[in-house]
């Protein structure tokens, strides 16, 4: 049954929602389809995987309702996403992303510091919290926009392309009922998936996430529902526990 979740995962071009996951096993109940999903969400990234490098663009966007009076970083009721964009040429390499508390420097320079190699170029706009990452090793590129929101995606057109990309998934495959302490999984998900884009076997995918699995801490429901990572490594499969 884990092989066939597995397999059902990978496969779905859009991904797989628990009702779908529970339809096509025929599983007893939608919160068992559920934990199974975030269960295999928590093997889909490797802790150790190797970091960004080259040219970056590196940028944040919000995932959540509308928030009447308030615009740009100050919202308040929204979750923060920072994404990292390796450029390809002229097209889009792979990508990193994580819900961040806030948009100050301490958070933005540790997301840049656990995704992105140094000796890289960072490309941003002209936010404060982005200055001082030359001190941590990085070339940094600021390009400051106008007041139009619109000229944003032509200065950081990856990362817009990339958060467009995202929020359809989230809006279309999840119908965007996504809470805030599982959203980081949800990321996980996507990134798995774009950084697969171009794979021509979807059997590579279900081989790397059976590789991982096996690899990844047991994570009961009671630690899922908090949003919660397991402690420690493990070497026994995600369905225990």
């Amino acid at each position: 049954m884990w092989f066939r979740a597995m397999w059902y995962v990978t496969s779905q071009k859009n991904g797989a929602s628990a009702l779908g996951i529970q339809r096509v096993l025929g599983l007893g109940s939608y919160q068992t389809a559920w934990t199974w999903l975030h269960k295999l969400r928590r093997a889909m990234i490797r802790p150790d995987r190797d970091r960004l490098a080259g040219w970056i663009e590196v940028d944040e966007t919000y995932f959540g309702g509308l928030e009447e009076g308030r615009k740009g970083r100050g919202h308040v009721d929204k979750a923060l996403i920072v994404l990292a964009v390796q450029a390809d040429g002229q097209r889009i390499g792979r990508i990193r992303m994580r819900c961040i508390p806030d948009a100050s420097a301490e958070s933005l320079h540790a997301f840049v510091k656990d995704c992105v190699e140094p000796g890289s170029t960072i490309h941003t706009d002209g936010w404060q919290g982005y200055s001082g990452l030359e001190k941590e090793g990085y070339d940094h590129e600021v390009t400051y926009r106008g007041p139009k929101p619109a000229q944003a995606s032509k200065l950081l057109p990856r990362v817009h392309r990339v958060v467009s990309l995202l929020k359809r998934w989230l809006l279309g495959t999840h119908q965007g009922g996504i809470s805030h302490e599982h959203l980081d999984y949800y990321l996980d998900e996507f990134t798995f998936r774009f950084n697969r884009r171009r794979s021509g076997s979807r059997g590579k995918l279900f081989y790397r996430l059976a590789q991982q699995a096996v690899a990844t801490p047991p994570e009961p429901y009671r630690m899922i529902i908090r949003g919660k990572r397991a402690p420690q490594a493990s070497t026994q499969p995600i369905g225990v526990g």
